[in-house]
């Protein structure tokens, strides 16, 4: 039997199934609308940047839109955590910090906790992230358990 090593971050890209999974979690809409009272208009898979409500986008120029802002959340994911990481869990954080946004991502506990080699805690952290201004919402719920379940795939620890 192999053993597998995590991976330094700097060679890690998001993968094509996990694209996917943002993109289902996200849903397609073609015209900007605000997905609950309170939050940000949105547009295409999940896009919240540059959005101003009325806009609208095919499907293609959604995914490449999504395509480009998941660019800068790696960006950003990849500054701020500081070990190496397995493939399932690098998806599980980018899809998270594409929903929470980076900001939210590396000041979080689950940063300082991944930083400290606690891998399953660091995964366990995410659970917590389900809620929209301190209310669960059943829809973030369903999304932190994929993610957390995603995150502690086979081989992590």
């Amino acid at each position: 039997m192999i053993k597998r090593q995590r991976t330094s971050l700097s060679v890690l890209v998001l993968s094509a199934m996990a694209l996917v999974g943002i993109a289902t979690h996200e849903g397609y809409q073609g015209v900007a609308y605000v997905p609950v009272k309170g939050d940000v208009p949105t547009i295409g898979f999940g896009t919240t940047k540059d959005v101003h409500p009325g806009d609208t986008i095919t499907p293609q120029k959604a995914l490449e839109r999504a395509l480009t802002d998941i660019q800068g959340f790696e960006g950003a994911v990849k500054r701020c955590v500081k070990v190496p990481l397995y493939q399932h869990e690098y998806d599980a954080y980018i899809s998270l910090s594409y929903n929470i946004g980076t900001g939210a991502f590396c000041s979080s506990t689950l940063v300082k906790e991944l930083n400290l080699e606690h891998y399953a805690e660091a995964c366990n952290q995410i659970l917590r992230w389900d809620k929209f201004k301190g209310k669960p919402l059943r829809g973030l719920t369903i999304r932190r358990q994929a993610e957390n379940e995603q995150c502690l795939g086979d081989g992590s620890g």
